[in-house]
């Protein structure tokens, strides 16, 4: 009977000892709230990052997801999951519910556009997942939903290309009642797209330019020679096109070749001259160089390194700048603008 006694009680004792050991009222799984440890792995000690892409749109978004899966990666101690959006804002929230559902570490956000995130970024926030923006910016009621952002200064991409070819128009005595421009946009609410193409705006009103039309190329060559098609069909003095970015201008490029137009600065003996951004890739340099594509406003892809730094300050306790501008330049293989002057600063046009 003593016996019997003993072992009740050994019991109660065990089963006391567990319920204490399982999580105090106060502790933050017991509050069902993440832990602010900064110096957060998973079992193998690795850090989980989640990372929504855009897609695969561009020459440069590629580039883009290669720089951060590099970066990103088992040997620098991380486990990456990555999301391709296929351009579709769902697709990205989505992603980004199945990341705070896996409970990441840190979740990277290269959003589709500005506008709608209001919702899945409280939750992730809510999560207490701290998100870092690449590329794009988002518009939302609090800023504190994300915690930094990393990119491209767009309206000042924007500001160089047009200043060059205000540049050029001087050295080549051309008024600018002779620009006839036309602008193939981004993916419309996308940051490049409104920085890039508010600039364009701004300039035609300065300088007297003609702005014939604009129309989304969505970012891809196939909709870029579509888009320059239609312009060609339905206006015959175009002299201009403003592409925003490597792919548009190549799709534009492969529309006026095939209308019997030619590309080139000569735009006073009927050649049209083409401005571009990004400047990613080995067929964009060589554009530049051989003189088809005439500009090109540099937009930096190498996200990567700079992400990664960001992580292992957070991981550190240290707090990143909310936002982080890369260093970009501007390029042209036409020699009478050597230089370009935009609010005070000037930029060396570069050859590529």
């Amino acid at each position: 009977m003593k016996i019997k006694v003993k072992t009740l009680l050994s019991q109660i004792l065990i089963i006391v000892l567990l319920l204490t050991g399982c999580g105090r009222p106060d502790s933050p799984a017991a509050a069902g709230t993440r832990s602010n440890d900064t110096s957060k792995k998973d079992d193998k000690g690795y850090i989980t990052v989640g990372f929504s892409q855009v897609g695969a749109e561009s020459d440069w978004r590629n580039i883009n997801t290669e720089s951060m899966k590099d970066s990103l990666c088992a040997e620098n101690g991380y486990d990456l999951i990555y999301d391709d959006g296929q351009q579709k804002q769902q697709n990205q929230i989505t992603a980004i519910r199945t990341f705070i559902q896996k409970e990441v570490d840190y979740i990277v956000l290269a959003p589709v556009i500005e506008d709608g995130w209001n919702t899945v970024l409280t939750e992730a926030s809510d999560a207490g997942i701290p998100v870092i923006l690449v590329d794009r910016m988002v518009n939302v009621s609090d800023p504190d939903l994300f915690t930094c952002w990393v990119g491209s200064d767009f309206e000042l991409e924007g500001r160089k290309v047009c200043e060059w070819l205000n540049a050029f128009c001087k050295a080549n005595r051309i008024s600018g009642g002779e620009i006839n421009i036309v602008n193939i946009m981004g993916t419309e609410g996308a940051s490049a797209e409104i920085g890039r193409s508010r600039t364009l705006r701004e300039a035609v009103r300065q300088y007297g330019w003609n702005l014939l039309d604009e129309r989304s190329g969505e970012f891809t060559q196939a909709k870029g020679r579509e888009v320059m098609s239609q312009f060609l069909k339905q206006y015959n003095n175009i002299n201009v096109v403003y592409c925003e970015n490597d792919n548009e201008a190549f799709g534009a490029i492969d529309a006026i070749e095939a209308s019997g137009r030619t590309v080139g600065t000569d735009i006073k003996h009927g050649e049209i001259m083409v401005l571009a951004f990004d400047g990613s890739s080995d067929q964009a340099v060589e554009a530049v160089r051989s003189g088809r594509i005439s500009c090109i406003g540099e937009c930096n892809p190498l996200h990567g390194p700079r992400v990664e730094k960001i992580i292992r300050n957070l991981q550190n306790g240290i707090t990143p700048d909310k936002y982080e501008y890369v260093d970009e330049d501007i390029f042209s293989a036409e020699p009478c603008v050597k230089s370009i002057t935009v609010k005070g600063e000037t930029y060396t046009v570069k050859l590529p």
